[in-house]
């Protein structure tokens, strides 16, 4: 049952804090390069087997579907102790197979274990992420940005772990994250709790917060690829690591600082807002203001509601009659003979039910909360699937066979290659959301915009890979992370904005089978077939392809896929022009409601 909040409330906050810390423990599906050269040797694969294990490592991470339809029936603790689960049992499987604890096990059964483990992701970024959007709807963009960015991090947190503390061991990888991943979800799962939010969008430490920990992420960011470089060119002792990767660790906890700041240095709205005075808020039904009346109508119906989803529609109908009560009472005013008798005759509960009502009678309109079978009959949602998926699909094909890149290339070690991939993913992510966020606000601008603007970005980057320019793997690799990661941080809050939050755990959920659905179109079948083909024109039976050759047509190919999905994200941009101009001509997010019956 979510609890309402005053503007400036500290659980929200704290509820934030944990969810980026189980973000960047859930970034295990960013993990297949560190321990996929291991499988391959352990089990003796070829190339083109682990490609298709690195199908099933992005479509457990994505494949959504159960989490986005539970999350509305159940609280996000259950969501993030299922995650739990499966990231022990999965990466537990993946653990005995790299050990040779059971050496012959099946590859179908591997397949399988590597979904189970890397689902693990979707749980947790279900629970998180609709939560969060649900608790500040008014910044979606940001919210959106910050959490996947940290999530992105998470590769390179591990990669460090991987290199650093556990000396370059694959299993010792797998085992922590078979057992440590369960344990950071155990300890903070019931601080991610859903809230009704409030009505007041311009709170002022709202926007301190969420710079500061946009500014603490960054300094992480940047942290994380100094120590990736300095340990890639300097050998580093046991004890140095140590202290770095303490260094490190105490970042990740930056965002915990807003929640202990507001317990020892309360506001007087957030000392207002304690648990002990909340008999206050519900006494305030009876108070004469009718803004404070109204107010606490909003947190009853919406405490008074199992379903989380109802929290906006709910909102939005109360905001509805916060409008007709002043247009009465100033008809009543100016016109006394003929004005509406409303001191006696107004009744909250039936204009709230008179007007779900009528909109239940009528079809959804953009920015209202559509029915999952509604949004799929709508042009917008195959335009925005479409795209996504052109761009994570590429993206990710790079990804998954990235430590390949490297080594046919000439790089003995592509530790570093993954650390700029992430780092520039992360950047994509919470620089996309900000971005897209800051010019949805003052310039009414499509966040689409976004992905059309970074698949062209992706486009070059594909077309450095193909050329083979000596030089230019660093900065291609650091060009496809960025669009790659923007891809995510945009079309989440695109998903809520048109779509509404009411089922977005579903919806989004659906959006996110885009990159499993790539990974093994251009991953599975494409990528690896062709570098399998020319690993045997170099040598029979060789599992290892070394040249530009190796990835040149599959680079070709995805640069036609991005310039399509550019095409595609554009073409929608242009559609949601308008819905935009409705949504933020006010500054904040609204949501467009029929007239009242």
């Amino acid at each position: 049952m979510a609890r309402a909040v005053t503007p400036g409330s500290r659980q929200p906050w704290l509820g934030f804090a944990a969810s980026v810390l189980v973000q960047v423990a859930g970034g295990t599906g960013y993990t297949f390069p560190l321990y996929s050269h291991s499988l391959k040797k352990a089990m003796g694969y070829k190339q083109r087997q682990i490609t298709l294990l690195g199908v099933a490592n992005d479509f457990g991470e994505n494949f959504g579907i159960i989490a986005g339809l539970l999350c509305n029936r159940f609280p996000p603790w259950s969501i993030l102790l299922v995650g739990a689960t499966c990231c022990f049992l999965g990466f537990g499987a993946l653990w005995s197979a790299v050990s040779l604890t059971f050496p012959n096990l099946h590859y179908c059964l591997l397949w399988l274990a590597l979904c189970i483990a890397t689902n693990s992701s979707a749980w947790f970024g279900t629970g998180v992420i609709v939560t969060n959007l649900r608790n500040f709807p008014h910044r979606r963009g940001t919210v959106a940005g910050i959490l996947k960015g940290y999530a992105g991090l998470g590769g390179a947190v591990y990669t460090i772990l991987y290199t650093g503390v556990l000396h370059g061991s694959s299993t010792k990888l797998l085992w922590f994250m078979a057992v440590g991943v369960p344990i950071v979800s155990l300890a903070t799962m019931f601080f991610v709790r859903p809230f009704v939010p409030p009505l007041e969008t311009n709170h002022p430490s709202e926007q301190r917060h969420f710079m500061f920990i946009q500014i603490a992420s960054v300094i992480l960011g940047i942290y994380i690829l100094f120590y990736t470089i300095v340990d890639y060119l300097l050998p580093l002792s046991d004890a140095v690591i140590s202290v770095l990767v303490g260094v490190m660790i105490l970042l990740l906890f930056a965002p915990l600082a807003i929640p202990i700041k507001m317990t020892l240095f309360p506001s007087r709205t957030e000392d207002n807002n304690t648990e002990e005075n909340e008999p206050l808020l519900a006494a305030s039904s009876s108070s004469n203001d009718p803004g404070d009346a109204q107010e606490n109508e909003q947190s009853q119906a919406a405490s008074s509601s199992n379903d989380p989803g109802r929290t906006q529609e709910i909102e939005q109908l109360v905001a509805a009659s916060q409008e007709i009560v002043p247009l009465l009472a100033a008809s009543t005013t100016n016109d006394p003979e003929n004005a509406p008798e409303i001191s006696e005759g107004f009744d909250l509960n039936a204009l709230l039910a008179e007007e779900e009502s009528g909109t239940r009678r009528r079809r959804p309109r953009r920015g209202e909360n559509f029915e999952f079978h509604q949004a799929l009959i709508k042009a917008d949602f195959w335009l925005l699937f479409m795209a996504y998926f052109l761009g994570v699909g590429s993206g990710v094909t790079v990804l998954n066979n990235l430590a390949q890149i490297g080594v046919a290339a000439g790089l003995e070690d592509t530790t570093l290659l993954l650390c700029i991939f992430s780092f520039c993913n992360f950047v994509g992510r919470i620089g996309g959301g900000s971005a897209s966020e800051y010019l949805a606000r003052s310039r009414l601008v499509s966040r689409t915009i976004w992905m059309t603007a970074t698949q062209a970005i992706m486009v070059i980057a594909f077309l450095l890979y193909a050329s083979d320019i000596n030089g230019t793997l660093y900065v291609s690799t650091g060009m496809l992370g960025v669009g790659y990661g923007v891809q995510f941080s945009v079309m989440l809050p695109t998903v809520s904005e048109i779509f509404g939050l009411k089922h977005f755990g579903l919806l989004y959920n659906f959006m996110l089978l885009g990159n499993p659905l790539g990974a093994f179109l251009f991953s599975g079948l494409l990528a690896g077939y062709l570098y399998d083909k020319e690993a045997a024109k170099q040598l029979p039976d060789s599992s290892t392809c070394l040249g530009p050759n190796c990835f040149r047509s599959t680079f070709l190919f995805l640069a036609g896929m991005c310039t399509l999905g550019s095409l595609l994200s554009s073409i929608l941009s242009t559609r949601l022009t308008s819905v935009y101009q409705n949504l933020y001509a006010a500054g904040s997010p609204r949501t467009p409601r029929a007239p009242l019956r």
